[in-house]
């Protein structure tokens, strides 16, 4: 596992998460937290398509409850760490909403 230097944190305007993102899953599911704090997040999509991207942005949007406007990557998009923000949110009620999603 790389080392991250990003975490879960208050930003100025919302708040920033670490993902971990694991393509072509059978579902779109959030399925738990790494010891750093990093969120684990299955993704139906290819990684090869475009798509995948914008479908974790709509899935993570629907998590948190907020317009699909309000998320976005902000760092690795090609890979499978990456950090979205969100705009508008305080990291506990982020925090809250992951916790309550996961399976």
């Amino acid at each position: 596992m790389n080392n991250r230097k990003y975490v879960l944190h208050d930003g100025k305007r919302g708040s920033a998460l670490a993902l971990r993102v694991t393509p072509r899953a059978s579902r779109n599911q959030i399925v738990g937290l790494l010891n750093d704090g990093t969120i684990k997040v299955h993704i139906a999509a290819n990684p090869a398509d475009d798509e995948s991207n914008d479908e974790l942005l709509a899935f993570m949007s629907e998590v948190l409850g907020v317009p699909r406007s309000r998320v976005e990557i902000v760092a690795g998009e090609s890979g499978r760490d990456k950090l979205i923000s969100v705009l508008d949110m305080d990291v506990e009620t982020a925090h809250q909403r992951i916790v309550a999603h996961m399976d």
